[in-house]
């Protein structure tokens, strides 16, 4: 990979780090309202869900980008951590932080993948 190539993928991971850092900071949806009407309640319950889950993928994707940095700082960075071949640039330019190529992905996908989902292993002991 060249530097110039490094350098964009740096300036990218730069300003998604800013981006999600700022966004982290509101959590004012997370807040328990114990309003007395049930209705209330329920749809302050589901807002606090939503924005959980909110936090929980950005914190996720923070991890990922400070990671792809240190990999960037430390000259890995484009270099699947597994079969340690490098990752193709169409897939950096879909998944930046990718840490595997597409061949390695989908095998560790496959490997946690259950072969069967219980609601399909229940269909099939229900017929």
């Amino acid at each position: 990979m060249t530097k110039t190539e490094l350098k964009k993928f740096r300036s990218l991971f730069e300003a998604r780090q800013t981006e999600l850092e700022n966004g982290i900071g509101d959590r004012e949806a997370l807040t328990v309202d114990a309003s007395p009407d049930e209705l209330d309640r329920i749809q302050h319950a589901t807002v606090r869900e939503l924005a959980i889950g909110n936090l929980e993928r950005e914190s996720s994707r923070l991890r990922d980008v400070h990671a792809a940095l240190r990999r960037i700082d430390t000259g890995t960075f484009g270099i699947c951590l597994d079969c340690k071949e490098d990752i193709n640039l169409k897939r950096l330019a879909a998944v930046p932080w990718t840490r595997f190529c597409i061949a390695c992905q989908e095998a560790a996908e496959h490997e946690c993948k259950p072969p069967w989902s219980t609601f399909e292993r229940s269909l099939l002991s229900a017929a």
